[in-house]
């Protein structure tokens, strides 16, 4: 059973930074290389939204409100296998559970996972 472990979450004032880890379990190393990963968040009383991509060709992708602010990116080491996710000049209202969520197509059948998410919060 796969598993996604988020970690790096904690509080931060406006404009620090975090780095947010993605570990799978129960995933191989060329499972890990197919799937692309994604990362989410939810403040309280609001939808989970989306927040970057990257895929397992490489390809990067950002929510506008992280844009130029996040890198997100990936390990594809056996020994290592994890997705990054670094929050440089947090704000506020970058406040909120950040969940790690993974997805690989094989014909018609998805393969979707998430984690149970990290707590990050900005305030001064």
């Amino acid at each position: 059973q796969v598993q996604l472990v988020e970690s790096g979450g904690g509080s931060v004032q406006p404009g620090g930074s975090l780095r947010l880890s993605c570990t799978p379990s129960g995933m191989s190393s060329i499972v890990f290389a197919l799937n692309d990963f994604e990362w989410y968040r939810q403040a309280p009383g609001q939808a989970r939204e989306w927040v970057a991509t990257v895929r397992h060709g490489h390809d990067v992708y950002y929510a506008d409100a992280v844009k130029g602010r996040f890198i997100v990116s990936r390990d594809n080491l056996k020994q290592v296998l994890s997705v990054y996710l670094q929050m440089n000049s947090l704000r506020p209202e970058d406040t909120a559970v950040y969940y790690c969520h993974s997805r690989r197509s094989v014909g018609d059948t998805q393969y979707l996972f998430w984690g149970q998410g990290t707590q990050v919060t900005v305030s001064s």
